[in-house]
């Protein structure tokens, strides 16, 4: 008889940016992102279901010079609502949802450009909502990014000093040498 030990298996929480640093200066610049986009689809939205559309109505209606239909509208006010959740968190969570969100508006444009004028634009798109998701995807982008990314950040960065550990301990050394 074979004798078998068992092992609690212990849980901990997994989180993707637990490994990134919290700046609260930078914090301010994700949470205005993720509000002012949240607003804009927000306001989108409702005005969208005010006007008693049908849910895949591919009809020309619109709201606020965007073609528009109930799934959309309920789609919008749905990430507006994300957005907002975003920017109550704001941090770290904030600056990673504006770039998932960014991405994804991005990936929307070219995927209901390609299905302009077909059967399957069920989101009821024209060549102005393709646009929007283009610039709403670059700018969720840059603020989510904003701080994080680029060849010149300062060195008193946290996220600058997070990639480089050793360079703030060889800093202090350097300091230490001079006295």
């Amino acid at each position: 008889m074979a004798s078998h030990t068992t092992h609690r298996a212990e849980r901990h929480r997994m989180r993707l940016d637990d490994h990134l640093p919290v700046d609260h200066r930078l914090n301010t610049v994700y949470r205005i992102g993720a509000g002012l986009m949240g607003l804009f689809l927000l306001a989108f939205g409702i005005l969208g279901l005010t006007d008693n559309i049908g849910f895949f109505d591919t009809g020309g209606n619109t709201a606020m010079g965007l073609n528009t239909n109930g799934a959309l509208s309920v789609l919008s006010v749905c990430v507006g609502l994300l957005l907002f959740v975003g920017m109550v968190i704001g941090g770290n969570f904030a600056s990673t949802l504006n770039m998932t969100l960014g991405i994804l508006f991005i990936l929307s444009g070219f995927l209901n450009l390609s299905l302009l004028d077909g059967d399957y634009n069920f989101l009821a798109f024209k060549i102005q909502n393709v646009l929007f998701s283009f610039v709403v995807g670059v700018l969720l982008m840059v603020f989510g990014m904003y701080g994080r990314v680029g060849s010149a950040l300062p060195h008193d960065n946290p996220y600058w000093r997070a990639r480089h550990p050793d360079a703030e301990q060889r800093a202090g050394a350097a300091g230490d040498q001079v006295r």
